[in-house]
């Protein structure tokens, strides 16, 4: 459980980091099992970078999840042959085992399929890869629980049964813990040269001069602006009465 919780909390921040550098529109799914090299690496695009996905990380993708598939199948199989109602246990051990196996088979018919489908739609996609890992990882816990209680109330070859479905669920979430620290290596180092590529990017472009003001000091002065008086204009129907004639003076007699 501490090497799960490590590999989350590592998984997890270099998700943050990624998601914060941006990422839009829709991610193309991956060709199904078995399709030709064109059509199942064409179309795939990294969830992060929106570059298109190599070839052998989606053969490699695929084979996991095929082998998964095979093995979620023998699982809901072998589950449903076994007779936990015959066991020579009490009550309470059945009905808990028989708990187990119906919590399995619900996932495996549900949450497995659906969790595999996001991911073939997005081959490198750090959540959706994770995602099926932690599924994985609480499927192997409550399959070991079914095949502990097989091995001590049923049958030999129930317990050989689902002993290779628990054996081929962990073949795969190892291989799936080998992909997501590949995948994390390789999206840390991503992150670290576009970081770089920014800061070059910021050196090269040239910092504005800063804008200089140039006074002439034997430039003439400007004179004031003298602001002339407004006219009033009599108002209409008004004449204006004519100026008065100036005084003449009187001579003395």
């Amino acid at each position: 459980m501490k090497r799960n919780s490590l590999l989350f909390l590592f998984v997890s921040s270099l998700v943050c980091i990624a998601t914060a550098l941006g990422q839009s529109g829709p991610v193309a799914a991956a060709g199904p099992v078995g399709a030709s090299p064109a059509k199942a690496a064409a179309p795939a695009t990294s969830a992060q970078s929106g570059e298109p996905v190599s070839y052998a990380s989606v053969t490699q993708l695929n084979g996991m999840l095929g082998q998964l598939e095979a093995t979620s199948k023998n699982a809901q199989a072998d589950l449903a042959k076994l007779r936990i109602e015959r066991w020579k246990t009490d009550g309470a051990t059945k009905k808990q085992s028989l708990a187990n196996v119906d919590s399995i088979q619900r996932n495996l018919q549900d949450a497995l399929p659906a969790i595999i489908a996001e991911l073939r739609a997005a081959p490198e996609d750090l959540p959706a890869t994770f995602k099926l890992y932690r599924n994985l990882d609480a499927l192997y816990d409550v399959l070991g629980t079914v095949v502990e209680g097989t091995g001590a109330f049923g049958s030999k070859d129930d317990l050989q049964a689902v002993a290779n479905d628990l054996s081929g669920f962990e073949a795969t979430r190892k291989q799936l813990a080998q992909r997501m620290e590949s995948l994390s290596s390789a999206k840390e180092a991503e992150i670290v040269r576009l970081r770089t590529d920014l800061k070059t990017a910021q050196a090269a472009v040239p910092a504005a001069p800063p804008k200089k003001t140039v006074v002439d000091d034997n430039a003439p002065a400007k004179k004031p602006v003298v602001k002339k008086k407004p006219v009033t204009k009599p108002a209409a129907g008004q004449t204006q009465a004519p100026a008065a004639a100036p005084a003449v003076p009187t001579k003395p007699q």
